[in-house]
């Protein structure tokens, strides 16, 4: 595992997994892709010998959010969507509320930001009133990555307000049955909704992402985008996972993420280790200091939590998978003992 070193919020669960352990470390459903994703990423391969452009699948994301088309830019991946945010204007206060995905806080430093952290208390739920009236730049997960806690939609909207911009990254919206807190439908010119198709299709080598705004901010954040940075590849893809039949894999697959959660959550509680109850494909587990090395060294990498602003080494963020696979898991858990994990 490379160490995060002076780079903390460039640590991601990728650089947990190696030879040999079991993953439970990258939020990435755990399955095959569908033989329809599958055909379309090998139709995108076609269209490699021309300039990509992200046009039709723009107009397909349109569609399925019930947008305008330009009320959509695709991006390669959120990653990019954060970084278009970042250099956007001259940001006097960006607010990141945390513990969340650090990517962004990260690309505002990059972009020569100051960034004034909102650190949530456990249960880690939002409270609008924790972020600082003068702040022209707010972004918050939700569900919210590594803690797993969805805010009702309303308590996000509270943080809208003239002369700032909030940005919600909906990254693993598509894993939570119906989506009922999301705001991908919900007009205002100061809000910005961000998502990935990474996590829930399996695919996080072909940078697929892209974010709903009013058609004016959108425009601006194009502007900024460097030329053809969607491959054809992730328009395809995009497209494909905007249809009708992947409206029903999508639902598939989010229902069967939250048995496979609940099961895991379930055995957690067993064991009497604390968690904090998740709506997406993780869980955020406080198993005690040094028990992270210790499952590495029995075979199993979760991702360290430490990382993310204002939390601390007892805690590990838990991929969710098959019941069948979480044994491995549990079992070295147990193996730890309580010492181990107090």
């Amino acid at each position: 595992m490379a160490d995060p070193g002076d780079r903390p919020l460039r640590h991601h669960g990728d650089a947990e997994v190696g030879t040999g352990l079991v993953d439970f470390a990258v939020n990435v459903y755990d399955g095959p892709r569908p033989a329809w994703l599958d055909a379309a990423l090998r139709a995108g391969l076609d269209d490699a010998a021309s300039y990509p452009s992200a046009g039709a699948a723009e107009a397909a994301i349109a569609a399925r959010h019930g947008r305008d088309p330009s009320e959509v830019l695709a991006t390669a991946g959120a990653a990019e969507a954060f970084s278009l945010v970042a250099r956007l204007r001259p940001w006097r206060r960006p607010v990141v509320v945390h513990p969340q995905f650090t990517e962004p806080h990260a690309a505002l430093l990059q972009a020569g930001h100051a960034v004034t952290e909102v650190v949530l208390a456990e249960p880690f739920e939002l409270d609008p009133s924790a972020v600082p009236d003068d702040a022209d730049l707010v972004v918050i997960g939700n569900p919210t990555n590594p803690t797993g806690v969805l805010h009702p939609a309303p308590a996000i909207t509270a943080l809208l307000r003239p002369g700032r911009v909030v940005v919600v990254d909906e990254a693993f919206m598509d894993a939570v049955p119906g989506e009922p807190a999301t705001l991908t439908r919900h007009r205002d010119p100061r809000l910005l909704v961000i998502r990935s198709l990474t996590k829930h299709w399996g695919i996080p080598g072909v940078r697929a992402g892209y974010l709903l705004a009013d058609a004016r901010l959108v425009r601006e954040l194009r502007d900024g985008q460097v030329p053809w940075s969607v491959a054809s590849t992730a328009s395809a893809a995009m497209i494909a996972c905007s249809t009708d039949e992947a409206a029903v894999e999508s639902r598939r697959r989010s229902g069967q993420i939250a048995t496979w959660r609940r099961d895991l959550e379930e055995s957690l509680s067993t064991m009497g280790i604390h968690h904090i109850p998740s709506q997406a494909s993780f869980v955020l587990a406080q198993v005690g200091v040094g028990a992270h090395g210790a499952l590495r060294d029995a075979g199993v990498a979760v991702r360290r939590a430490d990382t993310f602003p204002g939390l601390d080494a007892s805690w590990v963020r838990i991929a969710v998978r098959p019941p069948e696979r979480n044994r491995s898991l549990l079992d070295a858990l147990s193996a730890l003992g309580p010492d181990a994990l107090g």
